[in-house]
């Protein structure tokens, strides 16, 4: 019997006992999301979502681990997670429209979009087997494909769908890649960034210099190795080259995956162990220091769950602690408000500040705190509110964005009434048991597991109201307090 079908049959075809959700969980798992998103962007509708209204652009790394993430609550053992997910997919896709550089309109909640996503997750799946020397048979390959189909119809239950059968799926395939597809900025920016902004693993974060210079020699072999598991057409299309010894290197990179999930503990070839290694926003700890997994993924009891949500959202409460290096005089304000711009408010990194980097920074807020659907439509509808002031103060010339010299200008005075009912959203859902008062344990929790750091006793006693909540959250959001660790939440790649 081959990997991929060792997991067994389950009569739930997205439960345990699923090919995909083993596949998920391998840290091979992450060739099939990178090579996957490659193929979603020259997408013309992707690739447009991508670069006008997602923080792609300017935090790539974060839109690989999100689809990482997706994709495993997408199959997790409890299908309430699974439910849940979707539904956060759908509002969050539609959400998501405008109109592309050729003046075409564009929706990710699209139905065609959509399912093109799922087979290039299906397509890159078989990929990683075959480059990997893992041979799928007919009723393998049939299973899997009818899992893919599953999860299809549980992100877009009304919509897209996949061909009947694997046979005609690749003349589904093929005729995409070859009528659909296009030379998409979104295509480069992929190839050109995520791998450039791979954030350091612990042991390296002190010396920056070290890790650039490794990430600077493996990034490069690792986009060659992307770029040549592509289909020929397409990355002529693309004007991608393959250089000499690539394929070598690609087959050697997938080889060596598939041997390591066979001769290493499997604790060690777990996605959730390579990926909070790299990035601990990824995966929390638990209570014992071991790698937890993103909150939803292991079937932890839903009080657990809410405990974990709160103690996110209550990193906002952390992170609005003055910085003691901030310096009180105007021109210090205006500095640290432009340092703010640049790094926390400029999601799309387009060096200006319009609808799509709000909605980029509540669609964040929304996924990292796990809100349901009523909080999200709060948190949005402040945000959307909070943009509309600030169109009324600050965008002048009526273009529809704001410089960054122009918010840091105006931002020492800035009280609007919107930031405040964003504050009020974030403080009641870190607020669970509804005292009115953010104390020790919720304040806590969120350094212990989602950013593993302990914020010492001395914050043992503190309790903020909800107006101490709003004054410092108001100061923040000014630039008038910067965060190392609001950066790791908002500002990372």
């Amino acid at each position: 019997m081959n990997d991929a079908a060792a997991a067994g049959t389950d009569a739930d075809p997205l439960g345990p006992g699923s090919m995909l959700y083993r596949l998920t969980r391998q840290a091979r798992w992450g060739l099939v999301a990178t090579r996957a998103i490659v193929l979603e962007a020259a997408h013309p509708q992707i690739g447009a979502a991508l670069i006008t209204n997602s923080t792609f652009v300017a935090h790539p790394w974060r839109r690989l681990r999100n689809t990482v993430l997706s994709s495993q609550r997408m199959v997790d053992p409890d299908a309430r997670v699974r439910q849940r997910e979707a539904a956060r997919l759908n509002r969050l896709h539609a959400r998501i429209t405008g109109i592309d550089a050729e003046g075409r309109p564009f929706n990710a909640a699209d139905s065609e979009a959509r399912a093109w996503v799922v087979a290039t997750l299906f397509e890159s799946a078989v990929t990683m087997c075959r480059l990997s020397g893992e041979s799928l048979d007919g009723p393998t390959l049939d299973r899997l494909y009818a899992e893919f189909q599953s999860f299809l119809a549980l992100m877009d239950p009304y919509g897209g769908k996949l061909p009947p059968t694997v046979r005609e799926f690749w003349r589904y395939y093929a005729s995409v890649v070859e009528e659909r597809l296009e030379n998409t900025e979104a295509v480069h920016v992929v190839l050109d960034r995520l791998f450039a902004q791979v954030p350091a693993p612990p042991l390296l974060r002190d010396q920056p210099a070290v890790w650039a210079a490794g990430r600077a020699l493996a990034g490069p072999a690792a986009t060659a190795i992307i770029v040549a598991s592509l289909p020929e057409s397409l990355r002529a299309r693309l004007g991608l080259a393959e250089l000499p010894g690539t394929r070598t290197l690609m087959h050697a990179a997938y080889l060596s995956t598939r041997l390591a999930t066979r001769v290493l503990p499997e604790a060690w070839t777990r996605l959730d162990t390579v990926m909070t290694m790299l990035d601990p926003v990824y995966a929390p700890q638990r209570n014992g220091g071991a790698p937890a997994g993103p909150p939803v993924l292991d079937g932890l009891p839903v009080l657990e769950g809410l405990r974990r949500g709160a103690a996110k959202a209550g990193a906002l409460l952390r992170l609005l602690t003055p910085d003691p290096e901030t310096a009180s005089d105007g021109d210090s304000t205006v500095r640290s408000a432009s340092r703010f711009f640049s790094e926390v408010l400029d999601q799309t990194g387009d060096g200006h500040l319009d609808w799509p980097d709000l909605a980029a920074m509540a669609r964040e807020i929304a996924t990292r705190l796990d809100l349901d659907a009523q909080d999200e439509d709060r948190l949005f509808a402040a945000f959307a509110d909070w943009w509309r002031e600030l169109q009324k103060e600050l965008d002048t010339d009526g273009d529809g964005r704001i410089t960054g010299h122009e918010y840091a200008a105006a931002a020492a005075a800035m009280a609007g009434s919107a930031l405040v009912r964003i504050a009020d959203v974030l403080f009641d859902v870190t607020d669970t048991d509804d005292d009115q008062t953010i104390d020790a344990r919720e304040y806590q929790a969120l350094f212990r597991t989602a950013f593993d750091h302990d914020p010492g006793e001395g914050d043992a006693g503190e309790r903020l109201s909800r107006g101490e909540f709003v004054r410092r959250f108001l100061g923040f959001m000014a630039g008038r307090r910067h965060s190392g660790v609001y950066d790791r939440m908002f500002a990372q790649s």
